[in-house]
């Protein structure tokens, strides 16, 4: 606790209590434009009063709530720990008390001659031994006295009583308007607060009514995009790798458009035969080639009144890539084998993970189409890009995983950990396989990091169960043979150039499932690899 300023003697220049006072309002302001915490302002405030003006024992008393029947010391300065708890007072009790009921100032000439002095918080016997004088003013907010701004002063000074409660009648203003402006903050803050909370909600709704998993700003984005051109019949193209969930976003297209009622009609172009895709978008007539014994409606005609997605639209042959276009822009076409122009209603939505515009270049891609189709793209963030919603998708894949095939599995937090920082060059296809491989093969309930690392890329092969031999004590194999591990790596489509996979087909005598597994490639991978490379 600061003693007191001490009496200037005879000799020494009189104190400029002007100046003191200017310096005190100068400094507190300075405060206030560094910070609007009230604590921390107010804090400096009793402790400046102190210092420059021999205001000593300051504290500022606060209403426990708006209407609270009590009131305790919130701020201080020159108060132990303990006087400060025993600051409790209850309006009109004591010097305090009286103010807080009737928000009027009180001045105490003297405590010792006071009768409703309560000695409270500070004892008698820790103030001076001079004639002690007790201020305390009304803090007022929003026109109700929530507080009380009280002090300490020697009565014998060489400065006038009312000088000081000018002073401190500005500083309780002051005080009164920064608990105003704190509890407008906190105001506004719980209103931003709940509005985020329901925003949240009902984002989640709508990522629950998708089908989407996940709150992370990307995909959010991904979203709003999505849902501002569902009401517009624009086509709409969706870029992304692989296992992003184009598929979902496309659902998503439907249901938000007025067609969520009309069929949703769902085709990947990477996975129909080249002669088989006439006819299977456009429909074929009886007779129109060898065994078709009947007319059959197209995907086009299946999805007239709604929507039409086209997944890796990047595989659709050339040849067919001119009548697409013509159906996009007239809205008609011509069964194969048939005469007669067939009118249909359909919104195209188209995904691809190549880059149509390299494509366009290389001539692989009609430009005309490309245009068409290129009306409003929506890029769907990779999983790299999305972390915060690994852990939402892995348990909903677990929980999946559980209820078909009757098993209870869960991960460790550090099973999760690992799972945050793996880069899944496979996207959410790739984290749905390995919790459902995971879930399968797992043999015990709890999975933590440590096995969980078996059935990631780069792991050891899950299931074996047996730790790997020291390469100095390995033995040796009689024959070469190479095998693919449990669980592939991720590979681009064009991991693997024609020369390399004619050598090793020729190495396996055409087996084709031996010279995939070779490489570390399905056979649907591998097929799919001959096919781009002409080799087949």
């Amino acid at each position: 606790m600061p003693p007191p300023p001490p009496h200037p003697s005879p000799d020494a220049p009189p104190i400029d209590w002007r100046a003191q006072e200017l310096l005190l309002l100068r400094e507190v302001m300075k405060l206030v434009g560094r910070s609007l915490a009230p604590g921390f302002v107010l804090r400096e405030m009793l402790h400046l009063m102190s210092e420059l003006l021999g205001l000593n024992r300051g504290r500022i008393v606060l209403r426990d709530g708006q209407g609270a029947p009590t009131a305790r010391i919130a701020h201080a300065y020159g108060l132990t720990a303990a006087e400060v708890a025993r600051g409790v007072y209850r309006p009109g009790e004591g010097i305090t008390g009286r103010v807080l009921a009737s928000g009027m100032p009180a001045i105490v000439q003297d405590v010792d001659a006071e009768p409703g002095f309560l000695f409270r918080s500070v004892a008698r016997d820790r103030l001076p031994p001079q004639t002690v004088a007790f201020v305390a003013l009304p803090v007022v907010v929003e026109g109700r006295t929530e507080g009380v701004l009280a002090c300490h002063r020697i009565r014998s000074r060489q400065r006038h009583l009312n000088d000081d409660l000018a002073v401190l009648g500005l500083l309780a203003t002051l005080t009164g308007q920064l608990l105003q402006l704190q509890r407008l903050v906190d105001e506004q803050t719980r209103a931003l607060q709940e509005r985020n909370q329901e925003l949240a909600r009902a984002l989640e709704v709508n990522t629950a009514r998708y089908g989407l998993i996940g709150r992370s700003p990307p995909l959010l984005q991904a979203l709003s995009e999505l849902e501002r051109v569902s009401q517009s019949q624009a086509t709409v193209l969706l870029l992304g790798e692989s296992g992003t969930g184009k598929e979902l976003f496309a659902r998503a297209v439907h249901l938000a458009s007025g067609r969520h009622a009309q069929p949703f009609i769902k085709v990947n172009c990477a996975a129909i035969p080249e002669t088989l895709f006439e006819s299977e978008l456009f429909g074929h007539e009886k007779g129109a080639f060898t065994g078709a014994v009947g007319s059959r409606a197209g995907w086009f005609e299946q999805a007239d009144g709604g929507t039409l997605f086209l997944d890796e639209i990047g595989e659709l042959p050339l040849s067919l890539q001119s009548k697409l276009l013509r159906t996009l822009q007239e809205g008609t076409l011509v069964r194969l084998g048939g005469r007669k122009e067939v009118r249909v209603n359909v919104r195209l939505v188209a995904a691809t993970h190549r880059d149509l515009a390299q494509d366009v270049q290389t001539g692989r891609f009609r430009p005309d189409l490309y245009y068409r189709i290129h009306v409003v793209p929506i890029r769907l963030p990779s999983l790299r890009e999305r972390r915060e919603d690994i852990r939402a998708l892995a348990l909903h894949f677990i929980s999946r995983a559980n209820q078909a095939h009757q098993r209870n599995v869960h991960l460790t937090p550090g099973a999760l950990e690992r799972l945050d920082a793996h880069d899944w060059p496979g996207n959410i296809r790739e984290l749905g396989n390995l919790i459902e491989r995971v879930v399968l093969l797992a043999d015990r309930t709890a999975v933590d990091e440590a096995v969980l690392r078996r059935f990631m890329p780069g792991g050891p092969v899950a299931g074996s169960g047996t730790p790997p031999v020291p390469p100095d004590t390995a033995p040796a194999p009689l024959t070469p043979a190479p095998s693919a591990p449990l669980v592939r790596d991720y590979r681009p489509a064009d991991s693997h150039d024609a020369r390399q996979l004619a050598d090793t087909l020729a190495q396996h005598g055409g087996n084709q499932s031996r010279a995939a597994q070779s490489l570390g490639l399905t056979l649907r991978q591998f097929a799919y690899r001959l096919k781009k490379a002409g080799l087949r």
